[in-house]
């Protein structure tokens, strides 16, 4: 077992751990390691777009590598309960043309009971801004 896994049921210390562990992870852009807090049946709601683990995350997170250069994410704790946990989240990106964009919204995790997310819901508003606007670096 991964010894950085924060397990339920959560304090709001732990929540904070494991929501920091969640933002090394994408920070790193590696989509093997983001792939590893994640079971791989993992349940994605965005909006209208259904994921659902395997290889449509790992095609999901290859794409977004590839489109969505210079990413920066921060996360923010919201509210936990023992098995889930809500953040508000906010990341910056450019694209290859140097257009930059933040998005932004909120995000519910449930959790295995061995510290891997199983179900993520996610709304999220993405607006491109002029790279003079980023706040993230």
């Amino acid at each position: 077992m991964n010894k950085k896994l924060v397990l339920p049921a959560f304090t709001l210390r732990a929540a904070k751990q494991n929501i920091q562990r969640i933002e090394n992870a994408w920070n790193s852009k590696d989509p093997t390691k983001i792939a590893t807090v994640y079971t791989s049946n993992c349940e994605w709601y965005n909006g209208p777009d259904f994921l659902c683990g395997g290889s449509s995350l790992q095609t999901f997170l290859k794409n977004k590598r590839e489109k969505e250069l210079g990413f920066k994410l921060k996360l923010e704790y919201w509210a936990h309960t023992d098995k889930s946990i809500a953040v508000r989240f906010e990341y910056e990106y450019h694209t290859e043309t140097g257009q930059w964009h933040r998005a932004y919204g909120n995000e519910t995790w449930e959790f295995t009971e061995d510290g891997l997310i199983e179900k993520l819901f996610i709304r999220i508003v993405n607006s491109p801004i002029c790279e003079s606007e980023r706040e993230l670096y």
